[in-house]
């Protein structure tokens, strides 16, 4: 007499552990980077090239918005392409960091139980809000006062001449710093989720955390001001701590979640 079949969901729960006990050779992992980095670059590569046409459109209104009157000078033939492709460039890296998040997960953890992984989607769509919060804040509140602070000293020792590259890249590099730093509650519940952080290591280390947040504020700040310094490393601590709650949280949920498999 044939022996019962098992459930299907017993079938899905043996593959899924079996799939998890298997080790790979060095070699595997090596080709298993290759893929993950090949989808990174494919990615903002992609969209680097989209976004090759709404760049050119995107420099007068940058120009207008941060610089008002002023124009941009290009001092060689070539600066007005570069400038082009690192707007593509940075609005691709923005636009591709849950991919790239995502990848990075799928890499370094592929002894996650498949039930946690497939939680990772959970993650994209806050990514995504999280850089353009990020975007949000340097456009509102960090850039417009920099960019005042930095004219003025300018205006001081010299005539102001600014070149189309250059200032583009001061701009585009504060907006991408943000988006990423925004980031940082998804990074540290992906590093608490497989276990590298918690929330009691984080507070044992807050006030050490929060000075180097300051030297970060003072290094990123363009314009020297402590005002701006503050505004830059303010947002960083908020969300240092807001991340350390959030691992809380998850973490009963993710206890609860193991205790059901």
């Amino acid at each position: 007499m044939l022996a019962a079949r098992p459930p299907l969901d017993d079938e899905k729960r043996e593959r899924e552990i079996d799939w998890d006990q298997k080790e790979m050779p060095f070699t595997e992992h090596l080709r298993e980077l290759r893929n993950r980095l090949f989808v990174c670059l494919i990615t903002i590569a992609g969209l680097a090239v989209a976004l090759l046409y709404p760049a050119q459109l995107a420099i007068p209104w940058i120009t207008h918005v941060y610089f008002g009157s002023i124009q941009l000078h290009a001092f060689g033939p070539a600066d007005a392409i570069w400038a082009i492709f690192k707007i593509a460039l940075y609005g691709a890296i923005v636009l591709g960091l849950p991919v790239i998040l995502f990848q990075v997960w799928m890499f370094v953890v592929p002894a996650v139980h498949p039930r946690t992984r497939r939680a990772v989607y959970s993650y994209i769509f806050p990514s995504f809000l999280l850089a353009l919060a990020g975007i949000a804040f340097a456009h509102f509140l960090v850039l417009p006062r920099a960019i005042k602070g930095l004219d003025y000293f300018t205006e001081q020792i010299a005539v102001p001449t600014y070149g189309i590259e250059s200032t583009l890249n001061l701009v585009l590099l504060m907006l991408l710093a943000f988006a990423i730093v925004f980031q940082t509650p998804v990074v540290m519940l992906l590093l608490a989720r497989i276990g590298l952080i918690n929330s009691k290591l984080l507070r044992s280390y807050r006030k050490y955390i929060g000075f180097g947040m300051l030297v970060a504020g003072a290094v990123l700040a363009p314009d020297g001001s402590p005002v701006t310094m503050a505004i830059i490393a303010a947002p960083m601590y908020v969300l240092f701590e807001l991340s350390i709650w959030l691992i809380v949280f998850m973490d009963k949920r993710w206890k609860r979640e193991a205790e059901t498999v």
